[in-house]
């Protein structure tokens, strides 16, 4: 029995994932938000987590691993080809699967079953958006002034908190700006967010 749990924040789609999953023998399944993701001691860590790739946002300091970031749980990561800072995000975390949106459910059912046996199971649409991934084109600075702008921050809010100067957080923001194609700060931000580079 492959003990999997399905994590995504929205409850119908937490839901239908976990049935999907129960139709198929062979999976004892439970399911939970990104939120309670912080296992417990006691708990038997689940042999495969499936995730929303928009749940792995925002994680980069969890005060507890989450489960997937456990020795022995493979992760499957859920996302689209047009989210290329997701599919980064996954990799990153460890993923050994990555499951297409808009696949058919087998996919998925096949992408646990190889987890599971510790094999890598990558969808043939996410295939090449994989490898683009891996190029992201922000600096982690510019990435994080990006972010904080996007949060409606000003330059001198931004600069206050990242301790740099007014011009170096106008300087990356206007290295982001260009290297995004953008036309502006706004254009920036909504370009980055789109490929779910933060």
């Amino acid at each position: 029995m492959v003990r999997v749990l399905v994590v995504h924040d929205s409850l119908l789609m937490r839901s239908a994932l976990a049935q999907l999953l129960l139709s198929s023998e062979g999976f004892d399944v439970s399911s939970m938000s990104s939120r309670g993701v912080e296992p417990d001691e006691d708990d038997l860590p689940p042999d495969v987590c499936v995730v929303d790739g928009e749940c792995l946002a925002g994680e980069e300091e969890p005060r507890r691993a989450p489960y997937w970031r456990l020795g022995g749980t493979g992760l499957i990561v859920l996302t689209a080809p047009e989210r290329p800072g997701v599919l980064r995000r996954a990799f990153d975390a460890g993923a050994l699967g990555f499951v297409n949106k808009d696949a058919p459910s087998q996919r998925l059912i096949s992408a646990v079953h190889a987890v599971a046996k510790g094999e890598r199971f990558v969808d043939e649409k996410l295939s090449v958006a994989l490898l683009a991934a891996s190029q992201r084109p922000l600096t982690a600075r510019e990435l994080s002034v990006v972010s904080r702008a996007a949060q409606g921050a000003s330059v001198a809010e931004i600069a206050g908190a990242l301790h740099l100067s007014r011009g170096t957080v106008r300087n990356y923001m206007a290295s982001a700006i260009r290297k995004v194609g953008a036309r502006n700060r706004v254009d920036a931000i909504r370009i980055v967010q789109s490929a779910g580079w933060m």
